[in-house]
């Protein structure tokens, strides 16, 4: 999970990108505002964009918007973190470290005779100052039920609080 290096990485901000596009879509702004509140709530980095002003910040400037789009197209293509526009993102968004989310599964399932609320997740933290990727982990979490279905936003809490846990920078022992 960890990168050499992640031990010293230390970002006094952060912002969480929305999520890359997926199938599911429709989870991108409970994901997005789960993690920030999980990220606040871990209290190891001083500021957390809130993800409307990170809308906000797409919405007003196209530089910023198209470093994204084009942030995420190099991710698709080469799987590997572009320098030039992590950096661009880091300066629109006035942080040193951004949150890359993809959310890989949202939904409820018949899983061997149960049924089953299911969130997936996978995280990629990015030093915006040299367009590393300092961090990244993959996992999911599912509740069974009988009859009453789970909340997904509240699985994903209980995931994104996991998650965060291990992401750099540490709790000090």
């Amino acid at each position: 999970m960890g990168r050499p290096g992640a031990r010293v990485f230390r970002p006094q901000s952060i912002a969480v990108l929305p999520p890359m596009s997926s199938q599911y879509d429709s989870a991108r702004e409970d994901i997005q505002e789960v993690l920030a509140v999980a990220l606040t709530r871990q209290g190891r980095i001083e500021r957390v964009v809130t993800p409307e002003n990170v809308t906000d910040i797409f919405q007003a400037s196209k530089e910023a918007f198209d470093s994204l789009v084009f942030y995420f197209s190099r991710l698709e293509m080469t799987g590997q973190s572009d320098k030039d526009s992590a950096v661009n993102l880091g300066r629109s968004l006035n942080v040193d470290s951004f949150l890359v989310v993809r959310v890989n599964s949202w939904e409820y399932v018949r899983k061997e005779g149960d049924n089953v609320g299911r969130v997936g997740l996978s995280l990629r933290l990015i030093d915006a100052a040299t367009g590393t990727t300092v961090w990244k982990a993959r996992h999911e979490r599912s509740s069974s039920y009988m009859f009453i279905k789970p909340s997904l936003k509240q699985i994903a809490k209980d995931l994104a609080d996991e998650m965060i846990k291990y992401m750099p920078p540490q709790a000090k022992p």
